[in-house]
């Protein structure tokens, strides 16, 4: 377990849900303000400080806020977080879309990085067993203000034309959890920082296949990875 004390993660949890849901750099008064912390203003401050210096936090270069590092994302993914419960609309929904494709694998996986790119309002990613990449969603970067930077998108559109490197970044993220995550720093391109990649392997009858989705680091992940493990379950389910 990490070496944060409760109130540090209370803090960290809340600077990460608060720039999920807004793309700005978070301050301690907004934390004051809509999270019950119960501490001052100024221990939220000092605290925002320890959890700079651990790597948590880094400051934004246009404001005094901070925003969450990937350690933090990572950490929040795989520790804090509580995964949402998927409806039952949800599943079945998912489910009729690919069903009628379960004997074609290339068109069930299309439609799955298709689906996905709907659920996750991001770049959908399939990649069958001979790196065939399959794609969707492309529409959704340009809602996001990461990609009003033309040369981040430019950068993701001629990732996504490099089959071989889409390989390599889908060993990135290896981890014991059954999504794993990469994030633009991980690729060693300064344009490629703001993005994110949630993915998870698909083993069925000893073929391996990926599926995941590409944006920026405020994915709702507590609604992405459950439906991202329940397409995995469903796949290795129903691919012959």
């Amino acid at each position: 377990m990490i070496d944060l004390v409760a109130r540090q993660i209370q803090i960290l949890r809340a600077i990460i849900e608060e720039f999920v849901e807004t793309a700005k750099p978070v301050g301690s008064e907004t934390i004051d303000k809509k999270y019950n912390i119960g501490v001052s203003p100024a221990t939220i401050r000092n605290e925002m400080v320890y959890l700079t210096k651990q790597g948590y936090l880094q400051k934004s270069h246009t404001s005094a806020g901070r925003i969450p590092t990937p350690l933090a994302l990572r950490l929040y993914v795989n520790e804090l977080m509580k995964e949402k419960e998927l409806s039952v609309a949800d599943e079945v929904g998912a489910k009729e879309k690919i069903w009628e494709h379960r004997n074609e694998v290339d068109d069930l996986l299309q439609e799955a990085a298709k689906v996905m790119a709907e659920k996750a309002r991001a770049l959908g990613m399939a990649m069958a067993q001979g790196q065939r990449l399959f794609s969707a969603g492309y529409a959704n970067l340009l809602n996001m203000p990461e990609f009003f930077d033309i040369r981040v998108t430019r950068n993701v559109l001629a990732l996504i034309e490099e089959e071989g490197m889409m390989k390599e970044i889908f060993n990135l993220g290896q981890s014991e959890n059954p999504v794993h995550l990469v994030y633009g720093k991980d690729l060693g391109n300064k344009n490629l920082e703001p993005i994110s990649i949630i993915y998870t392997e698909i083993n069925s009858n000893g073929k391996l296949y990926k599926l995941g989705v590409l944006g920026s680091h405020r994915f709702d992940y507590a609604y992405v990875v459950p439906m991202m493990k329940y397409f995995k379950a469903l796949i290795e389910e129903i691919v012959e």
